[in-house]
């Protein structure tokens, strides 16, 4: 994507900062510092890459304030102490620009149930469903295909990309967004076995959606049985994960890609769950536990730990174990000339 912004509209974009080097012109891009040419800014925020930036063709490079190298003639370094922030502060202005809020209004494709409350500020796109008895707040937007069921609640400021669902009675807060494909509500896992025949439990309770709340593409959040499955305020969640009925999830988690849990389990505040990992039902997870990727938590775990494996134990141990593991060819390889040794006194 190509663009245009100068350089002095960009630094009032990134907050304080140190200039240094020559150059001052448009900035037309953002690149990796190996892929940048001329014109393009990039950045330094892994010190693994701290290599590319000697040889970056960028022409802008922001860099940590710490940074011991010096830009070449005709490049600018911006030292700042977080320069991933520092993008991420410019990006959502250039996400504005290209992605503008549509306007407010209904489109005539939607379908509004006469008994739906819709604010005159917010946007109601193509092809949308509201039911009976849902509300849309101020400043909401509903992108195409959307469908709220019955009673369902849209926050202020909320916005619902193309092909969500958000179902009956489930309430979504301020300043929330959910990606493409979304589902809000879907049925709870829950059989009972009689007889050999698994019978429905139907899941008659709701999904709340706190404020602040970003959830990832295709990403499921199952109702309750019976009361509520909630997603706390600040919380963050990646693409295609699943979050099972009655669970219910503390304020600022991360949730990475393709994580499982199962039903009525509780997050407690700030827990960091990698990708691809699975949790059981039933359990809790302490405020502030982080838990690596591809990992499963089969127990509750306590506040402030760090976990890794399947079953999962403290991060430290799992390496130690790691470690041992690759030594196990060459320590059976001895443990065999001992045998044959033993076995075979004169050999």
């Amino acid at each position: 994507m190509r663009f245009s912004v100068s350089f002095a509209d960009f630094l009032s974009e990134v907050g304080a900062c140190d200039v240094e080097g020559e150059w001052r012109g448009e900035i037309q891009g953002i690149s990796t510092l190996k892929e940048a040419q001329e014109g393009d800014l990039s950045f330094l925020g892994n010190s693994k890459y701290t290599h590319d930036v000697s040889i970056s063709e960028a022409s802008v490079i922001l860099v940590p304030a710490s940074f011991e190298g010096k830009p070449k003639p005709g490049q600018t370094y911006i030292r700042l102490e977080n320069p991933s922030f520092a993008l991420s502060l410019f990006c959502r202005d250039l996400e504005k620009r290209f992605w503008p809020r549509p306007p407010s209004g209904i489109h005539p494709t939607a379908t509004i149930d006469r008994d739906a409350s819709v604010h005159e500020t917010a946007s109601v796109g193509p092809y949308c469903l509201v039911s009976a008895g849902a509300k849309i707040g101020a400043n909401a937007v509903l992108m195409s295909h959307v469908s709220l069921g019955y009673s369902a609640v849209v926050g202020e400021g909320s916005c619902l990309l193309s092909q969500v669902t958000v179902g009956h009675f489930c309430e979504i807060g301020r300043e929330v967004i959910l990606n493409p494909g979304v589902v809000i509500g879907a049925d709870g896992f829950g059989y009972e076995t009689a007889n050999g025949v698994h019978y429905k439990v139907p899941q008659i309770g709701a999904v709340i959606i706190e404020d602040h709340v970003e959830i990832g593409a295709n990403t499921t959040i199952d109702r309750a049985r019976f009361d509520e499955t909630r997603i706390g305020e600040g919380t963050k969640i990646d693409n295609l994960v699943q979050i099972g009925h009655n669970v219910r999830i503390g304020k600022h988690c991360l949730i990475v890609a393709q994580v499982g849990i199962s039903g009525s389990t509780t997050l407690e505040d700030f827990v960091v769950i990698g990708g691809q990992s699975g949790v059981v039902g039933h359990i809790t997870i302490g405020k502030g536990t982080q838990v690596a990727a591809q990992s499963g938590v089969s127990k509750n775990i306590a506040p402030g730990s760090v976990i890794q494996g399947s079953p999962t134990v403290d991060i430290r141990l799992y390496r130690k174990i790691s470690a041992l593991q690759r030594k196990l060819p060459d320590l059976f390889k001895r443990f065999n000339a001992l045998e044959q040794k033993e076995h075979n006194p004169s050999s």
